[in-house]
């Protein structure tokens, strides 16, 4: 091949090479196109589609519906969301990853991002920082979303809701917080006057009826010997005074009225001598102390005749608390035959909180009322305070005696107790509902005359019947927030973030 046919050669491959890199980048951005096109025309096809299906709602207000996209309501300006959130997780989903799979020019995406600001640039970028010397400064914040914050009024970018506006003052300046009447409505907040009224030291409690325990009488033989003879049954029968309790052989007993009749006979024969005449007092007195009465005493010196199974009656009236023994059994000293109580009068121990125990003194006008008997406004008094509190619940008992003549109050029954104090007068109350109680410190949210809320601090005493004592922080006539106050008091918290962002903390 001669020399001018290869340079012709040549010149013909490098002028087809040049020709297919030009036309290669052309044929790829245009098939690129094509699959944007056909991928957003399936789009709108598929919200065609599902237009009339699609409901969209304010999460603030279900009852604000649209099926329009991008609607905002018209209580709160939210924008309004999907009510199926998993089927418009699954399509946002599939979506994302279609588009991970077509090609985009990222060059241009970030041209049209730089050139087009979205709500949120707006509304982060406008802010600037303050100086801490300030005396009020004024910001924007989401009801919502409490992070995003700025110095121009505006919608919130994640929600649409309105920014609320905040004034932040120095550190002598307090805290206001500016709520729309329509966000107030949806708040349901309620307000309260602060007054003076008297409080009562009034004391709701609980307590449990129990044995008056000075009415509780332990029977014991001071014999040993055989019970012969039991007149009792069972635990909870009646005892009059003088009833038969039980007859009792013993050996002891019979020695000791041999020994009383011994000595009787030996003074009637050698007549008076003051010598056998303090042998048989000393002879009766330990036939009394072995449980003879002097009945019983006058009987066998009359009778002459030793009693060989000694009958024991009852001291007082009342109700058998216990009883340990039956017919034919040995007994001892230390064994308790039974024990009887006397419930004519009863105890009702009531606890009382650690912070009423100052309220409390012995005299005290109570009031028992027993809901599982039917029984109500039964009146007694405070009988006896105990010296320590309760380590487990730390609360205080008291000792409330109650008469019980009728026999109606029954030990370990649960009672509920009134105990009335004195009043304290002329004093500061809110209702006790309207305290934000932290641990460290009580606040109150207060509506001020422009319509602003502000949160306070304040010092609070006595609290009883529902209400606070303020001793410090309010005046008579301000009104305090009882309901919704938690969410105002949230915006006022705000006060230290702001305060940072104001020193070039902003995000």
């Amino acid at each position: 091949m001669s020399q001018f046919e290869m340079n012709n050669t040549r010149k013909k491959l490098a002028y087809l090479l040049s020709l297919f890199m030009v036309v290669t980048p052309q044929l790829a951005n245009s098939q690129s196109l094509t699959t944007q096109g056909a991928a957003t025309e399936h789009a709108e096809h598929s919200q065609t589609l599902g237009h009339e299906t699609v409901t969209y709602s304010c999460p603030m207000h279900p009852e604000v519906t649209s099926h329009e996209p991008g609607k905002r309501c018209h209580i709160c300006n939210m924008f309004l969301v999907e009510e199926e959130e998993e089927e418009k997780g699954e399509m946002d989903h599939s979506s994302h990853k279609m588009s991970q799979s077509i090609p985009e020019d990222h060059s241009e995406h970030e041209h049209m991002a730089q050139s087009a600001p979205t709500p949120a640039d707006t509304v982060f970028n406008s802010a600037k920082p303050a100086s801490l010397d300030e005396a009020v400064t004024i910001k924007f914040v989401c009801p919502m979303h409490a992070h995003i914050i700025s110095d121009v009024p505006g919608t919130c970018p994640i929600c649409g809701m309105n920014l609320e506006k905040v004034e932040v003052g120095g550190s002598g300046t307090e805290i206001q917080i500016d709520v729309s009447g329509d966000m107030q409505q949806a708040l349901a907040l309620k307000v309260a006057r602060v007054e003076k009224d008297t409080l009562w030291k009034f004391v709701q409690t609980v307590g449990q009826i129990d044995y008056d325990e000075s009415k509780i009488n332990h029977i014991h033989a001071r014999v040993t010997g055989w019970i012969e003879k039991l007149t009792i049954q069972s635990v909870g029968d009646k005892i009059t005074k003088g009833q038969l309790l039980y007859e009792i052989y013993s050996p002891d007993l019979i020695n000791a009225q041999d020994d009383f009749l011994l000595a009787q006979d030996t003074l009637r024969r050698t007549g008076k001598n003051s010598g056998y005449e303090d042998l048989l007092r000393k002879a009766g007195l330990r036939l009394e102390l072995l449980g003879f009465n002097k009945s019983q005493i006058k009987a066998l010196e009359k009778s002459k005749q030793t009693q060989y199974r000694v009958p024991f009656y009852a001291e007082s009236d009342g109700i058998v608390k216990a009883l340990t023994i039956r017919d034919g059994m040995y007994i001892q000293p230390a064994t308790e035959i039974m024990s009887i109580v006397d419930l004519s009068h009863v105890w009702v121990i009531a606890d009382v909180f650690e912070n009423e125990q100052s309220w409390l003194e012995v005299g005290q006008a109570a009031e028992v009322s027993v809901p599982a008997m039917g029984l109500k406004g039964i009146e007694g008094k405070i009988d006896y305070i105990y010296p320590e509190l309760d380590p487990v619940t730390r609360s205080l008992r008291v000792r409330i005696v109650l008469k019980n003549n009728k026999i109606e109050l029954r030990p370990n029954t649960l009672a509920k107790i009134n105990i009335f104090g004195g009043p304290n007068e002329n004093i500061l109350v809110i209702p006790q509902e309207a305290l934000i109680q932290t641990g460290k410190e009580n606040r109150v949210i207060v509506k001020l005359k422009n319509g602003s809320f502000t949160a306070r601090k304040v010092t609070v005493g006595m609290l009883s019947q529902g209400k606070a004592e303020i001793l410090d922080g309010l005046s008579e006539g301000e009104l305090v927030i009882t309901s919704g106050q938690f969410l105002l008091d949230s915006e006022a918290s705000l006060k230290g973030s702001l305060m940072r962002l104001s020193s070039g903390h902003q995000h």
